[in-house]
């Protein structure tokens, strides 16, 4: 697997300034709000990805 993929904005305050946490793996620090989040990728969905038949796009 490759480098860990890194957000690209805070999910709180929408700003770019963030920095890697040292409360470990997929931690994250803002230096705009000055908020630490988490990032975890839980697995694909059971469904996988479904046909639609209808003709028009799935929404």
């Amino acid at each position: 697997m490759s480098e860990r993929a890194a957000p690209f904005y805070c999910p709180y305050c929408g700003d770019e300034d963030l920095r890697p946490s040292e409360q470990g793996h997929g931690a994250w620090e803002c230096a705009a709000c000055n908020r630490a989040f988490q990032l975890k990728f839980l697995g694909l969905l059971a469904r996988g990805v479904r046909r639609n038949d209808a003709g028009g796009e799935e929404i």
